[in-house]
Parts: C-alpha cells; structure tokens; sequence
C-alpha cells in the first residue's frame, strides 16, 4: 500500500553540521536538525538552545511605544476612565488578563470588555460602540483586536475618547486606523523586528514596558495564549514558549491550577501538545459554546473554590463543542461529497444553516487537514452570514480575502486563519472568485501533503543519547516541527498488535538495531505489514520510560510498503 504523501528530505550539510556537533557538544543528527531550522552559525545554535527570558526583545522597538506608555500613564494620574477590548478565544483571554492585571498593579482600574462570538462577533462594532460610549471611559485599549475598526475608531475620536490598539493581525488596507499607538508588529512602521508575536505577545510588551520589568511570573499566560494561536514558535515565541511552560507547570493562578486538575495533567512534564490540544480548546470552548467570561473569570480567579467551579462548568462546554464539532464535519462531508469537485475546486467553500458558529474555525481546520486544500466553511442566515477559513502552507489565505473584498461585508485574520462576513447571496460569486485565485496559484504538487524529513537515517544511527539530545530543540510547533526521520529496508522482528483507537504496535530492525514502533490510527495497515517482506518508514524517536526503564521508540508518521 504507497503512501500519498510526498517526502521533502532536507540536503545535508556535511560540514557545518561537523562544525557545530564539535564546537557545542551535539550529535551529528541535532546539528542537521538545528541547519533545517534555519541556524547557520555556531551562536544562533547556542542562543536556539539556550534560549531564556534574558534574550527577549525590548518593548521600545515599538515606534509607538512611549505614545501608549506616556497616554496610560496619563490616565492613571488623572483618574481616568480606562477600558481593555479584547477578543474570546484563548489569544484574547489570556491577554486582557495580563494587560488588565498590570494596569491595577500600577492603581489604574481598568474596565474590561469581550464580546459574544455569536451575538456580537469579532472586534468593534456599532453596537459595541454605543456600550462604550455609555461607560464614559476616556482611553480604550484593544488586545487582539482593532487594526480593521476604522470606521469604530474614528467614531470615538470624535467623542474624545483615545484609542491604543494592540493586535497582531494583518491590516486589510495600507492605511491605519487613527489610533493614538499602534503596537502591532505586521504593520510596516511597527519598528519592531519580530513580526509573529500573538496578541497576547504584543499586550506583553506592553505590559513590559507599564511596569518596567521581564514579568517572567506571567509567561504562563503568555505562552498559553501564543501556542494556542499557532503562531510560529521561533525567535521571541519559542522564548515565550519555552520559559513559559516552565511557569505553567508551576503556575500560582488558581484558575489554570484547576483547568490543569480537571484536564488530567497534574504533575505532568508540560509541552506545547498539552496548551494545543487541552488546555487551549477548554479555554476556547467557553466562547463557543456560551460567554468567553466564563474562561477570564477561572483565569482572574482569587480562590480555589472559585477557580474549581469555573473550570468544571468549562468541562461541560467542552463536552458540549465536542460533540457539535463531531455532527458538524458529519455534515460537512456529505456537503462535500455532493457539492465539491476536487478537479475543479481547489479551495473547499461550504455553507449549511444552523451550523454553530463557534465550532466554524475547528471544522475548517479539520476538513483543511483532511483534505490538503484550503476549507472556508459558512454558517448561513438570512441577514449576515458568518464563515471561517483555515489555509495551508502555499496558500496566503488573508491576501486572497483581500482580492476577493468585493463579496465580503468584513474580514480579518492572517496567512493561515481568517474569519468573514458575507451575504447569503454573494456566497457563489466568492466561491467562484476565490477558486480562481487558487487556480493560478496553487500546483498540483501545493495540494498534496507532505512531510519534512530532517534526515535519512539508519536505525543503529539512532541511541538513548542521540535520542535524548532532541529534548532541548522543545517546545515543538509552528516553525519548530519536532524532528522527522526516514528509514529505508526495514523488516518486522515481532506480530504486529493493534491496541485500542486503531494503535499499531511492533518491534522493528534494519538488522543492527530494533526498536519498538508505534503508529497511532494506523491499525488498518496491520494486514499490510504482515505481508511486506521490507518497507520504508517515517517516524520521529523519543525516550519511552517504563517501570524505571529507558529506551528508544519509534512513532511512525508514515509507512511506505515495497
């Protein structure tokens, strides 16, 4: 049975991967992987492994910097009426909290603001504005959010009331709001040298900059936004990832003290894995489901009765999203099996009524996934129908939204995710637009998936220290793929087994070493290998421990049968 999926093997470079294995102390495997990451020298591999708080950048880069610093300094000594806006998934939570804690340590109380995903929708509106306006604060600053809101902006301009936008999304036209600062790094005169901080990355330096200190305590916030939003986890990111795991596994909150009991992975050793597929989509779920307050009250949380009450009604909402995310891409299939022609189609556009627009993003993502071809996915109504869009890699989504604008009522977002606003009557010109976009764009060779292999290998290359050196290239993402392997002539040396949820196990040589191999929901392929006198395999390695044993095992990715 071939494999459908493309391997990229990265070249090797014999010579500077012998240079940094001898000035540093690496395998030869870690220095090609640390050369596929884009290190070139023997000091960006020290500070890629070394990474620490200490590396971070400064907040002043920020041109506006000292516009929004002097600007909120001001409030505070006029007593002023401040609010934080911010947006309801875990980016936006987890950065109004650090931004609005850091304005009440400095004796500013801050107002705060989030709205309903479904009632409201994303960013400021008309309405909004009206609650604003009725609140009397005189300086609104916005977390993940503001650098589309014009028009908004504009409008409380003229009621005196000044704007400090912080965001990280791509604006849609080359003008800027009027804004009194603007912290955002993907504008041109940002000044500031990294681009890819999440919102709550951005409300960081902010907050850096407000109290004059790396807030080391709050990297657990700020790691849990930026990995949640899947921005790359390189340069400042991986510092925020990386000290910031550090601190969630210690956290002090109560409120992520008790997501973390309730999610099962207390006294575990922490990792991107565990923000990106637990602690991440319960924040999440809030929002989807009911209020985004529910998730700021369990993460602004004093007590642990308090905290523990929060986060169990958190685990009901994710329960409930689960299962509507489950009936939603069922029905998400069937519309494609009858309306999509994968010839004709390289970007997935479906709508259906009473689609739940909280769980949109999540089933765009997946049908993006399973499919390898961009999935914009609509929830129709009558009045204003709302959509989201997951891409993949050579596909810039929000440029494409961009040259499709004349269909759409409102978008915002970036290269991968986006969100849209369009009319039920506008859906199949934008289709037909979009698709054609994508037609000149994307190869048949973009639309199939494949996989970054860091280096081929022999089996008996690999050891418990090789192995173990991999380790310190954590945490793993966006940008930071944990290393992929491939090995060519492999032959069983056990009965394959297949364990609960589809789980392959089996032992594997290459007739010098044997390790144990595991294959996740690849139990169909039992058969296969039974018959195989040889195959090819992709896999990543890692250190297992079991009953105070040590030893190296195989997690196969992909399996290539002769």
């Amino acid at each position: 049975m071939p494999s459908h999926k493309i391997l990229k093997i990265a070249t090797s470079s014999g010579s500077l991967r012998h240079q940094l294995s001898e000035a540093l102390g690496l395998s030869e495997i870690l220095s090609q992987v640390l050369i596929n990451r884009g290190i070139s020298t023997t000091q960006e591999a020290e500070r890629f492994l070394n990474a620490n708080s200490a590396h971070l950048l400064d907040p002043f880069l920020f041109t506006d910097m000292r516009k929004a610093l002097s600007r909120i300094k001001q409030a505070g000594q006029d007593k002023e009426k401040v609010m934080v806006f911010g947006d309801y998934d875990v980016d936006g939570i987890t950065a109004l909290v650090l931004l609005k804690n850091t304005l009440e340590k400095m004796g500013i109380e801050a107002l705060h603001y989030l709205p309903h995903r479904i009632k409201e929708g994303y960013g400021l509106n008309k309405n909004i504005l009206k609650r604003i306006l009725k609140s009397r604060v005189k300086l609104l600053i916005t977390v993940d959010c503001g650098i589309s809101n014009h028009e908004e902006i504009e409008e409380l301009k003229r009621h005196h009331i000044d704007v400090i936008i912080t965001d990280h999304h791509e604006s849609p036209t080359e003008t800027l709001p009027c804004a009194l600062s603007i912290l955002n790094p993907k504008i041109k005169t940002s000044g500031y040298p990294f681009r890819d901080l999440a919102g709550v990355g951005v409300a960081y330096k902010l907050s850096q900059a407000l109290s004059d200190s790396l807030l080391t305590e709050d990297l657990d916030l700020v790691s849990l936004g930026t990995i949640a939003d899947s921005v790359p986890l390189t340069g400042e990111n991986r510092i925020i990832a990386k000290e910031g795991l550090r601190q969630l596994s210690q956290t002090k909150r109560e409120g992520l003290r008790a997501l973390i009991e309730n999610a099962g992975i207390s006294g575990r050793k922490f990792t991107s894995t565990f923000v990106s597929f637990i602690l991440g989509p319960r924040i999440n779920a809030s929002g989807r489901m009911d209020t985004p307050e529910t998730s700021l009250h369990l993460l602004m949380s004093q007590t642990q009765e308090e905290a523990q009450r929060y986060a169990k009604v958190i685990e009901g909402h994710n329960r409930q999203r689960q299962r509507i995310e489950n009936r939603m891409l069922d029905e998400a299939q069937d519309l494609i099996d009858k309306e999509i022609n994968f010839k004709e189609h390289k970007i997935i556009v479906i709508a259906k009524e009473d689609w739940h627009q909280g769980v949109l993003g999540i089933v765009a993502s997946k049908l993006a996934d399973r499919f390898y071809r961009p999935a914009i996915v609509i929830s129709l109504d009558e009045r204003l129908c709302k959509g989201s869009a997951r891409s993949i890699k050579n596909f810039h989504l929000f440029q494409a939204l961009v040259e499709c604008r004349e269909f759409l009522n409102s978008f915002g977002g970036h290269s991968s995710a986006a969100g849209l606003v369009i009319t039920k009557d506008s859906i199949e010109d934008f289709k037909r637009s979009i698709n054609e976009l994508a037609r000149q764009r994307l190869s048949i060779e973009d639309l199939l998936p494949s996989l970054d292999i860091d280096m081929e290998l022999a089996l008996s290359d690999l050891d418990e220290a090789t192995v173990s050196g991999f380790d310190r290239l954590e945490p793993f993402g966006t940008g930071n793929p944990e290393p992929l392997f491939f090995s060519r002539n492999l032959r069983r040396k056990s009965e394959p087994q297949v364990l609960s949820r589809e789980t392959l196990k089996f032992w594997v040589t290459d007739g010098m070493a044997t390790y144990q191999a595991i294959g996740f929901g690849m139990g169909p392929l039992k058969d296969s290998l039974l018959e195989a006198e040889s195959f090819d395999l992709v896999y990543t390695a890692r250190i297992d421990s079991w009953a105070g044993e040590t030893s190296v095992l195989l997690e196969i990715k992909d399996i290539f049968f002769k």
